[in-house]
Parts: C-alpha cells; sequence; structure tokens
C-alpha cells in the first residue's frame, strides 16, 4: 500500500470551494467530489484535520465595509463556517469516515467545544477532525485558524486547496504570462504580496516553521498526491527544501 510522505496535516477549504460553479451556498457534489478525496488520504494512513472558510456564506469583512460592526460581522463569518463544517461532516459520514467537528464557539447540541487533546486524540484513532469557527474571535481569518491549530496539533505540512495550480507572480486568470512559483519561502510571500495567506497566517507559519503546499483543489485527487509528496503544486517553506525560491520551468 502506498504511504503518506506527511503523517498529520490540516487541509485549508475556501468556503468557495464548496460553492462550486454556482459561486454561493453549498453544491452537494462538489462536498461529494471533496469527501470521496478525503477519505482516499485517511485509507493510507495519514491524520487529516481541515480548516473550511465561509466566504460562500457570509464575509465579515465585506459587511464591515457596508456599515456593519466588524466583530458582529465576524462572529456571522464564524458561524457560516459551522454550517459548511457541518455539511463536509456529512457527506464524510456518508462514506463511512468517521468525523467530528470541534469548534472555537460553543455550540454542544451541534458539535464538540475545541479541545487541542482531544483533537489530537481523536487524529491518533483515524478520525478526522473539522474546526470550524475561525478562531472564536473576530479579526482573524481561517487562514490564522489553519496555522494556529496547525502548531496546536503538531501538523507536519498545512495543504492550501485553491482554485489554481499554485502561486504565481501575478494573477493567471487575468495575464497570460504569469510564472508560476516552483518553490518560495515565507518572507518571499510577505514581501511580494503573493497572497496565499494573510500576513498574520503567514508569520505564524514562519514563526513555527510550518510549511505550506498550495494546490489545484479542481484537479481529481490531487489532495492525496500532495499527501504523498507529489509535485503538484508551490511549496512554501523556511528553507524552500534547500533550494532559492524558483520558478517552475
Amino acid at each position: 500500500m502506498d504511504k503518506a510522505k506527511y503523517k498529520r496535516l490540516i487541509l485549508k477549504l475556501s468556503g468557495e470551494a464548496l460553492a462550486g460553479s454556482k459561486g454561493y451556498g453549498i453544491d452537494p457534489e462538489v462536498v461529494y467530489s471533496i469527501a470521496v478525496q478525503i477519505k482516499e488520504v485517511v485509507e493510507i494512513g495519514a491524520q487529516i484535520s481541515i480548516v473550511v472558510g465561509g466566504g460562500n456564506i457570509w464575509r465579515g469583512v465585506a459587511g464591515s465595509t457596508k456599515g456593519m460592526d466588524r466583530a458582529t460581522a465576524d462572529y456571522m463569518g464564524m458561524l457560516a463556517t459551522v454550517i459548511n463544517s457541518l455539511a463536509l461532516q456529512d457527506a464524510l459520514s456518508k462514506h463511512d469516515v468517521d468525523t467530528r467537528v470541534q469548534t472555537a464557539i460553543e455550540m454542544r447540541e451541534v458539535a464538540e467545544p475545541y479541545i487541542r487533546r482531544r483533537a489530537i486524540r481523536h487524529l491518533e484513532k483515524g478520525r478526522v477532525v473539522i474546526f470550524a469557527a475561525g478562531t472564536g474571535n473576530p479579526y482573524f481569518s481561517t487562514d490564522t485558524t489553519a496555522a494556529l491549530r496547525a502548531a496546536e496539533i503538531e501538523a507536519e505540512i498545512i495543504l492550501m486547496a485553491k482554485q489554481v495550480d499554485g502561486v504565481y507572480d501575478s494573477d493567471p486568470m487575468k495575464n497570460s504570462n504569469a510564472k508560476k512559483f516552483s518553490t518560495l519561502s515565507y518572507i518571499d510571500v510577505l514581501n511580494m504580496g503573493l497572497g496565499v495567506m494573510d500576513s498574520t497566517a503567514t508569520s505564524l507559519c514562519m514563526d513555527n516553521r510550518i510549511p505550506l503546499l498550495v494546490f489545484n483543489l479542481n484537479d481529481r485527487g490531487n489532495i492525496r498526491r500532495a499527501v504523498m509528496g507529489e509535485n503538484v503544486g508551490t511549496y512554501v517553506g523556511g528553507d524552500n527544501n534547500g533550494k532559492s525560491s524558483t520558478f517552475r520551468s
């Protein structure tokens, strides 16, 4: 049986990823596909936890720019991530994948409260753990949640599932001459403003030496390929595996 390169990891999904081509809400077929891919990772022995955004339902920043209190808008966004997490848990359960949702804001009727040692124990037992409701604090993104939880559970890597196949020097959707990076350092990401993660999350990863792998979620099987260590995107790390920042040839 194939062996995973990364034993314990965090998969970061945007809320928009669950919406698919609809752009809003939750597309059951997309969630089903993601659940199948996650099951493949569990079957090769990797311990996987997930952080899901809520942008397909509500964005706190968008609400605050239209006059809403920022903290209130952010709390609404945290609740949106819980909705997405429950949808993903349901899909995983239908594929016989034992899954727990842990929330940073207590709502015991629908999920466990986030407890670090309990989360680690779930992972050790082969369960998938979905971290919902962000950090439980306004003004922090789900990117920061992924970086924080990765540090807490001692994850070996964060897999950043995107709609593009890596990190480019400019928007490949707008610039046909955009060049793709094969490797980057955290400092590169910060200095060039590449938007892999927000600056708080990137700094947290840098301080705790947690590498990132940015890859295309739309290519079926890429989650498993990423966990196996295959070359499917852009690697971001403190030393770039001993290399300087490079473009893909």
